[in-house]
């Protein structure tokens, strides 16, 4: 059984919250009807909704991809449950040894302690 790995992250860029958050304050108040004296209340909506659409935003995705046989399987995985795993540990293509349960993808690394993963998405090796 061929097994390979190669680590993906995703990062969002940060973006410029304040023009964010002005942007929405005005579809805010073009939603509102354009009515005048809310500016200080549709700026306070933007800034919590822009803020919670960016804390969402940037939690960090990571993902390792394992190729077995003829199939591709994406584990994503949590950075503080990673036990100090560092992404560039498993070397591209190199073989790693690894187990299923359920929907959780284990790899052993290679200071013998496993990283857990929960497959996200399992597709043809292309």
């Amino acid at each position: 059984m061929s097994k390979t790995s190669r680590d993906q992250t995703s990062t969002p860029a940060p973006p410029d919250l304040h023009e964010a958050i002005r942007r929405r304050a005005e579809e805010l108040y073009v939603r509102s009807g354009r009515l005048a004296g809310r500016d200080t209340e549709n700026w306070v909506q933007a800034e919590r909704e822009i803020m919670q659409e960016f804390a969402g935003r940037s939690r960090r995705r990571t993902a390792v991809v394992v190729n077995v046989n003829d199939t591709q399987y994406i584990g994503e995985y949590s950075i503080e449950s990673a036990s100090g795993y560092v992404p560039g540990e498993f070397a591209r293509a190199a073989a790693v040894s690894l187990r299923f349960e359920g929907n959780k993808m284990f790899l052993l690394r290679p200071n013998g302690r496993e990283l857990e993963t929960t497959i996200v998405q399992k597709r043809p090796h292309p």
